[in-house]
Order: C-alpha cells, then structure tokens, then sequence
C-alpha cells in the first residue's frame, strides 16, 4: 500500500498520515544535515531506515483502518429469511410456520424491527442483525406428535430456512432484459384498498429461474424495489455457494455452508431438546426456545467461529 494525501481528508487516518508526513520531512532534513560528512550521513542512513520502518507500519494500520471502514459501510443492516416446508406434509408447514414465529420473537427481544413480506418471508432490521443470523440457514428438522396425530405417533418433518443479507451497495448487475414482471393484487384483511389494486410484485431472473414476490408494500414501485433486493440478495447467496464449492478445503474456518440444504439442527419434543449438529451442542426448554429465548444457541455459534478463525479444532464441527 501506497501513501496518498488523501488519507489526510479521512477523520480516522488523519493523524496517521501527518505522522507519516511528519517522518518524511525528519528524514529530508536528516540527509541534508549530513551532506559532506561522512560520519552524519551514515547516521542519516540509519535513521532514514528507522522512518521507513515505521511508515511501513504507519501505512499497515492506516489499511486496517481503512479495511474496517470499508466492512462497517456494506455491513448489512437487514436481513431476509425466507421459510419453506419440507418433508412432512402439512406438519412441515406448520413447523415452518413455527420457526418464523421464533425469529420474529427473538428479533423483538433484540429490539429489531420485522416486517412479513409476503407470506413465510420475513425482514429483519438491526444493529448486528446478519452477525447474529448468518449462521441460520440451513434445514432444521422437528420430531414431535403432531396435534392431528391422534395415535401418538411421532413424525419427522423439516423446514429450510435461507438468510439473505440486504446490503446498500451490490456487485451483482442484473440486467433489465434478464427480468420478467408480473402484478397482482397483495392479500390484505378488511377487503382494505391493498385486495383492489395490482400492488403485488413478482419478479423471475429468467438465466437463474429465481422466483421473488413482494406484497408488504403499499405501492407497487415500493414492491418492486423490495423484490429487487431480495433479487439481488439471491443472486449474490447463489454466487457464494458456487464460490465455496470451488474452495471447499477453505471450509475449515466455517462452521457451516451457508447452504439451504445443510442439516443444521433437530429440534426434538420428546426429548426436549434442540440440538445444533454443526457444533455438537444441545440445550433443553425447547417450548421456551421455540417462543424465541435463543440466544444461547447464537453466542454459542458464533464462539465456535471465533474458535476456528484463531486456529482452535478442538470442538466438533460439521463439514
């Protein structure tokens, strides 16, 4: 890395910089102090090496500084989960439903703002929200008696639940002829204006054959952004997951794909328990972690990453 005046105009490398400037004139007063004496020029050379070895590190940190801004400024501040029912029938749908109820709640304990986006898509909108549930996608599995079970029998169902995060800056380009628009009417309750006008919004990424609909949204411009973004949220997961398959001997450092089809965790009544199979940890009172008292489960996923970027294997990890 280079050093520019620019990073005078930067609050947070200002300091740095004068520093790295200051150095720079220390060391042209040094040499032309020392010019035709020997003795003082080999001094001057010494410490001209001492200054380039501190502007180095001077320039290491101000890229540190500079890196973290960047990661803080496309740091996602919403995050969408999308729910679907898997093997199971309608138990499937229903614990999917389930599951959309337990972020909801954990979003409120957290103080963060949700918002149904359309039927088992949800928003979530927060400080640190995509920390906290990066880790969620994946399939989550339930065995219980389900209420229509009237033989006691206990099923097996899964759901999926894919986490998206919503940044203000995209590097995926989609182009307009790549789309395909629908509208229709957004469902609403009370026969509201919302049941009467086309507001509804579906796109279709026709090379992918990803399909988005958006009806939370008063208006139809409205929806059509937001489909955009989930769009374009899709599209970057789909990229990631074809990036990581490229490296999948770099998985060492994660505690998971990040894919959709992952078996992440069990939620077992019977038992009262959750378990997480990527970290190999259980916790029981699963009513009250279905009524969204996960945090546990969180701090202690994002432990085990910590652990495995600092070069900890000790502890179990799934892939």
């Amino acid at each position: 890395m280079d050093y520019s005046p620019e990073f005078k105009k930067n609050f947070a490398t200002a300091y740095l910089a004068e520093e790295y400037e200051r150095l720079d004139a220390e060391a042209a007063e040094a040499a032309e102090a020392a010019q035709g004496d020997a003795e003082l020029q080999q001094m001057a050379a010494d410490d001209a090496a001492r200054i380039h070895a501190r502007q180095a590190d001077i320039l290491v940190e101000i890229e540190r500084i500079l890196k973290k801004e960047e990661e803080e400024a496309s740091a996602p501040t919403s995050v969408v989960m999308e729910f679907r029912a898997g093997a199971g029938g309608d138990e499937a749908t229903i614990f999917a439903a389930d599951l959309r109820e337990m972020y909801m709640k954990y979003a409120e304990s957290r103080g963060w703002k949700t918002r149904i986006i359309d039927d088992l898509t949800l928003e979530i909108s927060g400080s640190s929200v995509w920390e906290a549930l990066k880790f969620e996608t994946g399939v989550h599995r339930v065995q219980r008696v389900p209420l229509t079970e009237k033989s006691g029998r206990i099923h097996t169902s899964t759901a999926s639940v894919a986490v998206l995060p919503i940044r203000a800056k995209s590097k995926i380009v989609i182009s307009p002829a790549d789309i395909e628009m629908e509208f229709s009417r957004s469902g609403g309750a009370g026969g509201q204006n919302v049941n009467k006008v086309e507001t509804a919004v579906r796109l279709v990424h026709k090379p992918t054959g990803i399909d988005v609909r958006s009806s939370s949204e008063r208006s139809q411009l409205a929806n059509r952004e937001k489909a955009m973004q989930i769009l374009t949220a899709k599209l970057e997961q789909l990229h990631e997951e074809e990036e990581a398959k490229k490296h999948a001997a770099e998985r060492k450092g994660q505690i998971g794909t990040g894919d959709r089809s992952e078996k992440i965790r069990t939620y077992n009544y019977l038992q009262d328990r959750i378990t997480d199979h990527r970290i190999n940890e259980s916790w029981h009172n699963l009513p009250k972690r279905m009524q969204g008292d996960i945090g546990e489960i969180i701090e202690a996923l994002a432990k085990a990453e910590d652990a495995l970027r600092n070069g900890d294997t000790s502890g179990t990890v799934a892939g």
